[in-house]
C-alpha cells in the first residue's frame, strides 16, 4: 500500500519557447526564480519550427536563473538520442549546480516527425524505448567504471558514465505498460492530458505504478505525482470551480490556494506547475505572488494540526 509522503516538492510555471515570445522567456524565468519558485517546465516540439530548441532554451534558463530548478516537460525520445540525452542532462547539471531535472515520455506524433527522417514507433515499441532510455540515462551518470548495455534500441559498449549524479527523472506515462516502467524506474509521474488529483485517469493509474513499484522492491512512495494544472485566475470566486466532467477550470486566488492545498494534503501531489496557456500575464503574476505562498503557508499551518 502505497505511503503518502505529505510533501511539496516543487511549485512551478511552465513557459512555451515560442519564436514570437522568445523576448519574454528568459525573463519570466528570472521572476519565477526571484519568486522563490522551485522549477520551470518547459515544452519540447521539435517537430515545430517556430519554437526554441528546448534544451537550448532549457541552457540559457539555468544560466539566466540562481536557484530554481529546470525540467523538459516532456523530452521527446523520439528524436533525442539516450546517450546523447545522458551527456546533456550530465552537462547542465555541472553547468547549473544541479538544478536539473530529466523529463521523459514514449514519444507521439509519429507522422509529424516522420518528417525530420525519424522512423514511427509502435506504441510497444515507444514503451520499450521509453525504459532502455531511463536505463541508459541512469548507466551514463553517477560514476562508476564503464557500463555496457544491451538493448533494442541502445547498447553501450565500455562507455563511461559522467560523474554528475543522475538527475531525478520524471515520466508522462500513461499506458499499463508505461505506467509500469515508470514504477520500476522512475522517480516522479506527470499524469498525461494535465489530468489533476480528482481526475479518474489518476484513480486508476497510479495503482499501477504503486503496484510496480512494490514488484520491484521499491517504496512505492519514491515515486512522487507532479501536476501539471492549468485554468483562470479571477478577481471573483467562482460559482463552479470546476466543469460539468469534475475538471479544474479555475477561479479566485483564495479558490486556487484551498484546491491546490487539497491536492498536497489530501491527494498527496508532490508538485504542481501551472500552464499558463491562453491567460494574460497578469494571471503568471498572480500565480507567483499570490497562489505559490498562499498554499506554503497553508501548508505549514496545517502540518502541526495534522501531526496530532
Amino acid at each position: 500500500m502505497k505511503t503518502p509522503s505529505r510533501v511539496l516538492l516543487g511549485l512551478g510555471l511552465g513557459v512555451e519557447p515560442g519564436l514570437t515570445d522568445v523576448r519574454r522567456l528568459l525573463p519570466e524565468a528570472r521572476a519565477c526564480d526571484a519568486a522563490g519558485l522551485d522549477v520551470v517546465s518547459i515544452s519540447d516540439h521539435p517537430n515545430y519550427a517556430d519554437r526554441v530548441d528546448a534544451y537550448a532554451a532549457l541552457g540559457m534558463i539555468l544560466g539566466a536563473t540562481q536557484r530554481i530548478s529546470g525540467v523538459v516537460n516532456l523530452t521527446n525520445i523520439g528524436i533525442r538520442s539516450a546517450p546523447l540525452l545522458a551527456r546533456t542532462v550530465a552537462g547542465l547539471s555541472a553547468l547549473s549546480d544541479r538544478r536539473v531535472i530529466l523529463g521523459v515520455g514514449a514519444g507521439s506524433l509519429w507522422d509529424e516527425l516522420s518528417r525530420l527522417g525519424v522512423t514511427p514507433r509502435s506504441p510497444a515499441e515507444s514503451v520499450q524505448s521509453m525504459e532502455e532510455t531511463i536505463a541508459v540515462v541512469r548507466a551514463l551518470t553517477g560514476g562508476g567504471p564503464p557500463v555496457g548495455f544491451a538493448g533494442r534500441f541502445y547498447q553501450l559498449h565500455a562507455a563511461d558514465p559522467s560523474p554528475e549524479p543522475t538527475p531525478p527523472i520524471w515520466t508522462g506515462s500513461q499506458g499499463p505498460r508505461s505506467l509500469a516502467v515508470t514504477g520500476r524506474l522512475a522517480d516522479g509521474w506527470i499524469p498525461a492530458h494535465a489530468a489533476d488529483w480528482r481526475s479518474s485517469l489518476v484513480a486508476r493509474s497510479r495503482p499501477l505504478i504503486d503496484e510496480a513499484a512494490m514488484a520491484a522492491g521499491r517504496d512505492p512512495s519514491d515515486v512522487v505525482t507532479i501536476y501539471n494544472v492549468g485554468g483562470q485566475i479571477t478577481d471573483r470566486d467562482l460559482p463552479k470551480p470546476r466543469d460539468e466532467d469534475g475538471r479544474w477550470v479555475g477561479g479566485s486566488a483564495d479558490q486556487w490556494v484551498d484546491e491546490l492545498t487539497s491536492a498536497v494534503l489530501d491527494y498527496d501531489a508532490a508538485g504542481l506547475i501551472y500552464l499558463p496557456l491562453g491567460q494574460p500575464e497578469s494571471a503568471i503574476h498572480r500565480w507567483m505572488h499570490e497562489i505559490v505562498p498562499g498554499v506554503r503557508r497553508a501548508i505549514a499551518e496545517s502540518s502541526p494540526q495534522r501531526g496530532r
